[in-house]
């Protein structure tokens, strides 16, 4: 049985019991920690039975074994109504502190579900605002284990005051210190902001759920039934908002996945990413690249299978994969360096851009300029994808996202050309004339004002109508078109593509260029920010 006084008749909000007379001030510290590890082992035997973790161990978890250093577990709220004087649970349900993964520093917070469903008051928000400024301070990484039901009502307004102090903080280390999200419970309401305001967000399969109002509000506003699952689960996140980077199937994947990714990243902007030994020839050649575009233009192929080929020993971490799969976006290594790819994929749409693709490629990019990983772009876009939904949607404004922010980012940009590079989605995917470091194209590559065939029915309209044979001129006219603008060659003799190689010596190329690109050093105009067409 505890030693500690009854919490039945608490003590006045914010302090501590007293130790009994006969204790001593030691006796009293080991009886605190044992209710505090009672507690713990209490929540996690709760949580087992859900079929999930406790906070604290998912903490212990994830980090490197031993290096946890916890923050405030003897806090507790202040709240005095709603019956809340009668029960203050220790940490007010959350863990905060400090540890290490693959012996980097990090920043940990991890929301307890079994307290108050995890909700956020006054003294749970202090102690994440407190982790965070510290982080700011000392410059690693901010990983949040989210499992909330949202603002603690009984607290009122102090609840919603603390989300606005972590907001505020979510802004302020933005592109500063990078921000992981792990969604591993229901979050609903203001739960989800700061997750959706972070670099990435990571779901648990069949435990994870993000949605501003729930199903039996929207019930209740509209009518719709829906699951909780389908309205803001893991594969909805990962498939249809791109809301979720990745998706694990359970704690232990989704560790790795977390761990993997830190992997690819600096502690904060003014650090390099890590650089590991690499076990792959930088000098390796790809003869299957020779073969890899088919011989009709029309014909598709697997962007992924051209990575395979180029980085590190084919190791590619994609994000967001199922979400506007038209585009890929995820890092990469190149002789030990990390990198991030974006690249459209031929397979999907035919490789066209539209506004689900611009936007989930523009804040990859401007997550990779932010630190300071170098961009390498795989170009086959037949151009933006038309229709009357795309325009009505705001293709304009929101496809414009991707080109300004490739012409923003300052890091190393290096660009290869494998097939179409068509109108303004040339220009967009990160050509040389918005700032590219080092262009290149294979022998296959297509660059032109638009496809042969749309080009020479616009052009000779008239001509082909009058003409004995049509079809025949049409044939002599796309060849024509083809030869002069449907090729590498044009623009390369502008300058506006560095070299023409043979797609197997891409790899070396690219090793190279980002080896120069490194000491790479930008005058920027002063300003408070740029203006991006949100």
């Amino acid at each position: 049985m505890s030693t500690l006084p009854d919490q039945s008749t608490p003590p006045p909000a914010g302090s501590l019991p007293a130790p009994a007379p006969h204790h001593s001030k030691a006796e009293h510290l080991a009886a605190l920690q044992s209710e505090i590890a009672a507690q713990h082992e209490a929540a996690a035997t709760k949580q087992a039975g859900r079929g999930k973790r406790g906070a604290r161990e998912r903490v212990l978890a994830l980090l490197d074994p031993g290096s946890f250093q916890g923050l405030d577990p003897f806090v507790r709220h202040r709240a005095q109504d709603f019956g809340m004087d009668q029960t203050r649970p220790w940490s007010d349900g959350v863990i905060t502190g400090f540890g290490q993964i693959d012996g980097r520093p990090v920043a940990i917070f991890s929301q307890d579900f079994t307290v108050f469903g995890g909700s956020l008051g006054e003294a749970f928000a202090e102690k994440v605002v407190k982790l965070m400024d510290l982080a700011e301070r000392y410059g690693c990484p901010v990983i949040g284990i989210n499992d909330s039901a949202g603002a603690r009502i009984q607290e009122g307004v102090e609840g919603l005051a603390g989300y606005g102090e972590v907001f505020f903080r979510n802004v302020r280390a933005s592109g500063v210190l990078p921000q992981v999200s792990i969604i591993a419970g229901p979050c609903a309401g203001g739960a989800v902001y700061s997750p959706a305001m972070t670099d990435f967000v990571v779901m648990l399969a069949g435990a994870g759920q993000m949605f501003i109002t729930g199903p039996d509000v929207i019930k209740t506003v509209t009518g719709e039934e829906v699951s909780h699952e389908r309205l803001g689960g893991a594969a909805t996140h990962h498939a249809v908002t791109g809301i979720a980077h990745l998706v694990a199937d359970d704690e232990d994947q989704l560790n790795a996945q977390v761990r993997y990714l830190l992997s690819f990243l600096p502690s904060n902007n003014l650090d390099d990413p890590p650089v590991f030994a690499p076990s792959d020839d930088p000098a390796r050649e790809s003869v299957r690249l020779d073969r890899m575009i088919p011989e009709s233009s029309a014909t598709p192929y697997d962007m992924h299978e051209v990575l395979a080929e180029v980085l590190d020993d084919g190791d590619f971490f994609e994000l967001q994969a199922p979400h506007a799969a038209n585009i890929i976006c995820g890092f990469g290594r190149l002789d030990g360096h990390a990198v991030g790819i974006v690249a459209n994929q031929p397979k999907v749409l035919a490789g066209t851009l539209d506004i689900a693709a611009s936007e989930k490629a523009a804040r990859f990019v401007r997550t990779c300029d932010a630190f300071n990983i170098p961009l390498v772009t795989f170009v086959d876009v037949p151009g933006f994808l038309p229709g009357l939904d795309q325009e009505h949607d705001g293709i304009i404004r929101r496809g414009s996202k991707l080109l300004y922010a490739f012409a923003e980012a300052t890091v190393p940009k290096v660009t290869v050309i494998t097939r179409k590079a068509y109108g303004g989605a040339y220009v967009v995917m990160c050509s040389k004339h918005i700032g590219a470091d080092f262009n290149v194209a294979w022998p296959t590559a297509e660059i032109a004002v638009m496809g042969p065939e749309a080009a020479v029915g616009l052009v000779f309209r008239r001509e082909l109508a009058a003409a004995p044979d049509p079809e025949a001129r049409r044939r002599e006219l796309v060849t024509e078109y083809e030869d002069l603008f449907a090729s590498p060659y044009q623009a390369a003799s502008r300058g506006y593509i560095d070299d023409v190689i043979e797609p197997r010596r891409t790899r070396p190329w690219l090793i190279r260029a980002l080896a120069l690109a490194r000491a790479k050093r930008v005058a920027t105009p002063s300003r408070k920010h740029g203006n991006i067409p949100l």
